[in-house]
């Protein structure tokens, strides 16, 4: 994995869409925070946001098994990872994330900021732009 452009959040999102996601859990600092703002559309988002209780939390309430996420594109500087992705239900994209995460000494996950939309869709890597996009 030490080719891949964000290793840590690149695990992350392949844990968090196996079968035992809560595994993240070991993942993280004991000082973790974390926002992600969760839209599936209209004028409403949810703010799911704390630290491990509320992660915790998270985790009971989301599809296990359901959705997939799919790298586009990520980068590393430092301890900060940013990881540009889609959200996928049975292999078909329904939402574009972006992930930023910033990493402690330990290696642990400190600060988790993730916001997902799907207004919003950006090309997978192999892609062209999609029907009805905007190109220039």
């Amino acid at each position: 994995m030490s080719g891949t452009a964000a290793p840590f959040l690149t695990a992350w999102f392949d844990i968090l869409d196996g079968d035992e996601p809560e595994r993240i859990l070991g993942l993280i600092a004991d000082d973790f925070t974390f926002s992600i703002l969760f839209s599936t559309g209209g004028d409403s988002a949810t703010d799911f946001a704390g630290g491990r209780p509320a992660l915790e939390h998270y985790l009971e309430q989301r599809e296990k098994g359901v959705l997939t996420h799919h790298l586009v594109a990520a980068s590393t500087s430092g301890r900060s990872e940013l990881f540009l992705g889609e959200v996928r239900r049975a292999g078909v994209p329904v939402a574009s994330f972006v992930a930023a995460g910033q990493l402690g000494a330990s290696g642990r996950l400190e600060r988790l900021l993730i916001g997902r939309s799907p207004a919003v869709r950006f090309d997978a890597p192999g892609q062209t732009a999609r029907a009805g996009a905007r190109t220039s």
